[in-house]
Parts: C-alpha cells; structure tokens; sequence
C-alpha cells in the first residue's frame, strides 16, 4: 500500500505535501485516487486482477522405457574396473613406498655399523696394536745371529730340453682331447 502510494505521487507530477509525519499518512495519496473516481466503473484491470487464476499444468508426455544398450554397460563395467585397478595401484604404491622407509632405515643403521667396523678394522692393523699381538703370541724381534744374507748377484741359469716335433694324429688326438676337456669343463 505504501509502494503504491508513493508511485501515485510520482506519477502526478504534483509533488503532493504532507501535514505532519509521513509514517501516519502513507495512505494519502490512495485515499485521495478513490475519492476522485468514486462512482466510475472499475478498469478491466482490476478486474483481471481480482478474478482467481485457476493455472493448468502443461500435459506432460511420457515415453516408454527404453532398454539399456550394451554398450553403455561395456562402458560402466570397464570404468567400474579401472577405478579398481587406480584404487589397487594406489594401495601398491603406498606398500612401496613404505617398504622404501623401511629400508632407508636399515641404511642408516647399516652404514653406522660400517663406520663402527671400519674403526675396528683400522685398529687391527694398526702397528702397535700388531707388535702388542705379536709378543702376547711369543714373538721377538730376530738378532743378529738369527738373520743370514743370501748373495743374489750371480747370474741365472735356465735348461731348456728340445722335444721331438709331434705326428699329425699326435696333434690330432691332442686338440680333440682339449677340446673335449673344454666342453666338460664349461658345464660342470
């Protein structure tokens, strides 16, 4: 009511004053529109719009059920198994890679476990370590009665006996047999 007085007011183009507070007359100008076309006729509009309107649904038209294609089943069947497959290669990675902590683990602790052996294994053969082991074994440096010198300064002298030249079967049979001796030797 509010709403349609203040578009009567405007559409007047007088500009309509009011006495007092606008909050008590925001009727004014709805009031003052009866009054003017009291004994009129009501306009077909508001006609229109006191009439109830009835509203029909649009007819709807069904179609029969159609049968499912199958195709469209190949279809829901191969993606149902490719979600599987995605699902168990996720479930494979993550095993790998929790397999991969595991044994990043097992190198931390091997590589401590090298250090440790290799302090050892210097501490073996550290001299000191060697000459305490070698008196607790018994062992004692060699005097000098002990250590004789052996003159190397003479030349070297080597036989060399000729050997008859083999027959043609000698070499023969000896290349079969190395050659059979090979084979067997291969596979064992």
């Amino acid at each position: 009511m509010a709403s349609a007085a203040r578009d009567l007011r405007y559409r007047n183009g007088r500009s309509a004053s009011v006495d007092g507070n606008l909050a008590r007359s925001l009727d004014f100008e709805v009031r003052e529109r009866e009054l003017r076309h009291a004994g009129e006729a009501p306009r077909r509009r508001e006609a229109a719009r006191e009439k109830p309107q009835v509203r029909s649904l649009p007819r709807v038209q069904l179609r029969e059920a159609q049968h499912v294609a199958p195709l469209a089943v190949v279809g829901a069947v191969a993606a149902a198994a490719l979600a599987v497959l995605l699902l168990l290669s996720y479930i494979q990675l993550t095993m790998l890679s929790s397999d991969m902590v595991k044994l990043r683990g097992e190198l931390k602790a091997l590589e401590k476990e090298n250090v440790v052996l290799t302090t050892q294994y210097e501490q073996i053969y550290d001299l000191a370590t060697v000459k305490a082991a070698a008196e607790a074994a018994g062992m004692t440096k060699p005097g000098a009665s002990q250590v004789y010198y052996v003159d190397g300064s003479g030349g070297d002298a080597a036989v060399v006996y000729s050997q008859e030249a083999p027959g043609l079967l000698d070499g023969l049979r000896e290349s079969l047999h190395h050659g059979i001796y090979a084979v067997v030797e291969y596979f064992d």
